[in-house]
């Protein structure tokens, strides 16, 4: 018996060294920033010039002067509104995809040419995407020049000084770049699905449309929940797009603005209180939507 026992403990020993890398690198990489941020958003440190001030203790100081103004709510608002114009399309076209993609029914043909297709833009470069539209959506770009030779414009249109141009060049950038991937996570759950619930469905006289909503969409909630909080949190971090897309100005006037924008904006000023103060912020944020999505996902769950 003591012989049983001694053999799991020694089996078990070896579950914790594999664990060391995996914790040493979240210690280093994660928990001492995280930490560290923290630490540094109660203190007074920044460049004046050539002269460096603090670090200086200040308590909540930080929290107060970027609070003040109201400024960063409206860098709130303006990144949820353009993850939000690029997610819903984003799932929306991502479901219809991975939904005919799945469907044995439909018998396509070239799957596999298709969904590499639709996965590349994953690869590319946001920063070339960036630049790839701001040189399209300028004044003297190629689709201005399009729609003024089709009779649509009499002059150029304006892109990057228009409020919702701005905001909807950004959101589209965004679902070009990520729904394949999440078209991929979602065929790979529809694939999960127990066919034998579809060919039932069927014998029962269900329409294509009836499964999917009644079948498929209920069985997919724990794929679309983890879709929808790690494009939230990807969300929330939106800064390479704008930032080239607007030369970091989050132009007209700041109304593509991110979060992480004026983040870095302290962090280059090498003001690394301020810039700890607003990424507790953008952490407590996070925090608070996730909450809010896992609850609307576990009251949905229990209807």
């Amino acid at each position: 018996m003591n012989n049983s026992k001694g053999k799991v403990v020694r089996y078990n020993k070896w579950g914790y060294i594999f664990l060391i890398p995996f914790i040493v690198v979240y210690v280093v990489f994660q928990l001492i920033p995280l930490v560290s941020t923290i630490y540094n958003s109660f203190f007074e440190n920044y460049r004046s010039g050539l002269t460096q001030v603090g670090p200086n203790f200040v308590g909540l100081a930080n929290y107060a002067a970027l609070f003040s103004g109201g400024k960063i709510w409206i860098y709130l608002k303006n990144t949820m509104i353009m993850w939000i114009m690029g997610f819903i399309p984003q799932i929306v076209i991502s479901l219809l995809l991975g939904a005919w993609f799945s469907d044995p029914s439909l018998r396509l043909k070239g799957q596999r040419f298709f969904k590499t297709v639709i996965y590349l833009p994953n690869l590319i470069m946001a920063s070339a995407f960036a630049m790839l539209f701001f040189t399209l959506f300028a004044d003297t770009g190629p689709i201005n020049s399009i729609l003024m030779n089709l009779g649509i414009l009499s002059s150029p249109f304006k892109f990057m000084s228009n409020v919702w141009s701005v905001r909807s060049l950004v959101a589209f950038m965004n679902l070009l770049m990520w729904f394949g991937n999440t078209t991929i996570l979602l065929m790979a759950g529809m694939m999960g699905i127990d066919t034998s619930l579809f060919e039932a469905a069927q014998v029962d006289g269900a329409t294509s449309t009836q499964i999917f909503w009644r079948i498929t969409l209920p069985l997919l909630r724990p794929i679309l929940l983890y879709v929808m909080i790690t494009s939230l949190i990807g969300g929330l971090q939106m800064f390479d797009v704008p930032q080239i897309l607007t030369n970091g100005t989050g132009q007209p006037a700041e109304t593509s603005m991110t979060l992480i924008m004026f983040l870095n904006k302290h962090l280059f000023s090498k003001n690394f209180g301020m810039g700890g103060a607003l990424s507790v912020f953008l952490f407590i944020v996070t925090g608070i939507l996730s909450l809010i999505v896992f609850r609307i996902n576990s009251v949905g769950n229990k209807d």
